[in-house]
Order: C-alpha cells, then sequence, then structure tokens
C-alpha cells in the first residue's frame, strides 16, 4: 500500500438538495479562509433513513482513505440526530445547519466537539459571497432556507429551521458575482421558496423578486426554479411563466401524493384537483412547459385506490421527470405513528410510479428528435435542453457554454446531438 498524502484542499461531501451544494460552497471557502486543507466535510441529508444511512457509510469510508485528515458531519442529519455521528469515532467535529455557514467554526484550534444550537432560533438568513461550484456548469442561488409547514411525514424544519427569505439585494449581488465567473443558468433554491418574502418588508413575493432580478442581472440567460407548491403561486410568477423566455419551461412540483385522504394526513396544503389546475393554467400559458414532481410511495394508510390515485395523476398530468421515495418514518413525526404499510409494498408503489414517469419522459424525449435545440453542456458530452431533457453530444464541447444542437436520436432516456451545420 502506497503512502498516503494529506489532502492539499478541503474535500467536500454533500448530501441532499441542491441548498446543500450552495452551502457546502460556502463551507469551502470559510475553511480555505481559516487555512484548513486536511479536511472532510460530510454535509449530510435526513429527507429518508437511507440519506442517514449514506451519510454514516461516507463518514468511514473516508477515515480509511484519509487517517490523517480532519473528519467534519454537517447538514440536516446532524442537527437533527447529533447523537448519531457523536458515536463514531471516525468524526472529529459535529456542527449544525447555523454553525457551518459560520467563518468562527472553521480552523485548527476548534476545541468543541459539538456544536449544534437549537435551529429554531435563527431569524434571517445571512448572504454568503461564493466564487462559483466545483464541477458544475449551472449555479445554484439560495433565496430561502427553512420551513413553516409541518408536513406529518417531514423533519426538514426541525433541520433548518422556520422560514427565513433572503433579501433581494444579497441575492442580487451574488448573482452578478456569479455571471462574472462565467455561470449562465441559475437555479433558485431554498427549502419552501414559494414562502418568499413573507418575512421581508413589503412582503414581496417569488414572482417580484424574480422580475428584480431578471432585470438588474441581464447575465443570467436561463432561470430555473426548485420545488414549487402548487396553490402558491403568484400572479407575477404566472406572467413570467406567459411571457419570460429566461424562465426555463420545465416546473417542479412538491406533490407528495395524488390521492386527496392521504393529502390531508400528510397536512399538505394542496388537494388533487389543485395539482390538475396548476397544470393546465401553466400549459395553457405555456405548451411546451413539462413537468417534474416530488412524489412518497407508501404514506401510512394509504391502500391500493389511494395509490392509484397517484398513479393516475402522474399519468394524465403527464409528469416526466419523477423524483420517488418510498415512505421512510422519520422519529418524531406524527407520520411515524401511524399504521405503517409493509416495506415491499412501499417498494412495489415506488417502482410503478417511477414507471409511469419514464414512460412520460420517453414519450416527451420523441417529440424533441430531429428539432434543433440548445443546450447549457454540463462536461465534454453531455448538457441539458431548455426542458432539462439530458443530451449526449457526438462531439467535445465545453462545460458551461450554451450551444445550438441538433437531435437526431433519443433512446427514451436521454437525446442524441450532432452539431447544427
Amino acid at each position: 500500500m502506497g503512502e498516503i498524502k494529506p489532502l492539499a484542499a478541503p474535500e467536500l461531501i454533500t448530501f441532499g438538495c441542491r441548498l446543500n451544494t450552495y452551502e457546502s460552497e460556502v463551507m469551502r471557502g470559510h475553511a480555505m479562509a481559516a487555512g484548513m486543507t486536511n479536511v472532510v466535510i460530510i454535509n449530510t441529508c435526513t429527507v429518508t433513513n437511507e440519506a442517514e444511512r449514506q451519510a454514516r457509510q461516507a463518514v468511514r469510508k473516508a477515515r480509511r482513505e484519509h487517517p490523517d485528515a480532519k473528519i467534519i458531519v454537517t447538514g440536516c442529519a446532524a442537527q437533527t440526530n447529533p447523537g448519531q455521528f457523536s458515536k463514531m469515532p471516525e468524526v472529529d467535529q459535529i456542527l449544525g445547519n447555523m454553525e457551518k455557514l459560520e467563518p468562527q467554526s472553521f480552523g485548527l484550534e476548534q476545541s468543541e466537539r459539538v456544536q449544534v444550537n437549537d435551529i429554531m432560533s435563527a431569524t434571517e438568513t445571512a448572504g454568503h459571497l461564493i466564487e462559483g461550484f466545483d464541477g458544475r456548469a449551472r449555479a445554484f442561488l439560495q433565496i430561502q432556507n427553512g420551513c413553516n409547514h409541518r408536513c406529518t411525514f417531514c423533519i426538514i424544519p426541525y433541520g433548518r429551521g422556520n422560514s427565513r427569505s433572503v433579501p433581494l439585494g444579497a441575492i442580487v449581488e451574488q448573482a452578478i458575482s456569479l455571471t462574472r465567473n462565467g455561470y449562465r443558468e441559475f437555479v433558485l433554491t431554498g427549502v419552501d421558496i414559494t414562502a418568499y418574502g413573507e418575512d421581508l418588508p413589503g412582503t414581496p413575493t417569488l414572482g417580484q423578486m424574480c422580475r428584480r432580478l431578471l432585470a438588474l442581472v441581464p447575465g443570467i440567460e436561463r432561470l430555473r426554479l426548485s420545488s414549487l407548491d402548487p396553490v402558491e403561486i403568484d400572479a407575477d410568477l404566472w406572467q413570467l411563466i406567459e411571457t419570460e423566455p429566461r424562465l426555463m419551461p420545465h416546473l417542479h412540483i412538491s406533490l407528495q401524493a395524488g390521492d386527496d385522504m392521504i393529502l390531508k394526513r400528510m397536512k399538505r396544503r394542496h388537494l388533487r384537483s389543485d395539482v390538475y389546475d396548476f397544470v393546465a393554467k401553466a400549459r395553457g400559458l405555456r405548451p411546451d412547459v413539462v413537468f417534474g414532481a416530488d412524489i412518497i410511495a407508501g404514506f401510512p394508510t394509504e391502500t391500493d385506490d389511494m395509490a392509484m390515485n397517484s398513479l393516475k395523476l402522474v399519468e394524465e398530468c403527464d409528469i416526466a421527470y419523477m423524483h420517488v421515495f418510498p415512505y421512510s418514518a422519520r422519529p418524531g413525526t406524527p407520520a411515524a405513528r401511524m399504521p405503517q404499510i409493509a416495506g415491499d409494498i412501499r417498494k412495489t408503489r415506488a417502482a410503478n410510479l417511477r414507471a409511469a414517469g419514464d414512460k412520460n419522459l420517453a414519450r416527451f424525449l420523441e417529440t424533441l428528435v430531429g428539432t434543433e435545440q440548445s443546450i447549457l453542456v454540463e462536461n465534454e458530452k453531455t448538457g441539458r435542453t431548455l426542458h432539462y431533457a439530458p443530451v449526449e453530444f457526438s462531439f467535445m464541447a465545453t462545460g458551461g457554454d450554451i450551444i445550438n444542437v441538433n437531435i437526431y436520436s433519443t433512446d427514451g432516456k436521454k437525446l442524441f446531438a450532432q452539431p447544427v451545420v
């Protein structure tokens, strides 16, 4: 076995959402500013039991590969359950979700092993300027954090705190900095972005903020939104969906279920009909729009008929990009105390939902064959269309560029492109 050399720069291992991706870059900057090099920072997720298992696995692997490095565990799993990581001898330091964004938390002289405070005491989202995203062609802009809702299955508010918005000035400053560094496509991220502005002076809406952001930062060529609550779309955002070509025709719905009784037991804000109305209105305003959705399979008390309602909704609304999660009981949540569905049934229902989404995606991709498409290049051989469809090139391209290509084929999962002649 060869000599194990210390890491020359902080290594970030990120699980979970785009917000975590953004925050990992904040931590990279703090660690470098503090002179930390031989350090592994593991930014965890707590959405499912599997996410936490993967984080623990990553901790053990990091220690094997970097026996002399400092290992810091942070993120939502560290915030909600620091005890599970404090029991791991591989872990040198545990930081909560507030502490991980504070420069003073980083440094070789940190003595307190567990630094996790009450996340509910967080009242604002500080602006953090970052230079870019390691290995990524698109930039993530944090506009909001936390959530005021208490869905019965969800542990995230206890990892992120209550909803708080980033003021427009800080968002614009970050966007301008990233456009100067070559980023042309941006994704607005947060835990509940349709709650944007409720805590700010004048209570600006998400749509009003997007309109101002696009006006003030002309370098943003493509703007994407992360998960949207279908009953919380404001009038300005609807107008942007209809009229703004820089807002991408790809909307991701925070769906979770397609049955009214399950939605009520989840304490969601929408009903089944609201999703149909949202999809119909968006398609009426922008006929080429394509949809994605988050959905939970096998929520407690879900019957076969209830599961079929979710499946029918996916089919009838033609949702192409499916993020399916077999239900995972989170200790301390109301749903964990409800009658549970057997694991094999959850897996089967999840597979059915994924299959429906795959069928919708394949049908959508077929409509793009023979067309010319604008692509954000993600790496030398792949990229994404305006509709977020994955594309593989027959040529070499430069990551971060936006190019036009001819789509000549599809395998039902991605598109194949050649240069425009």
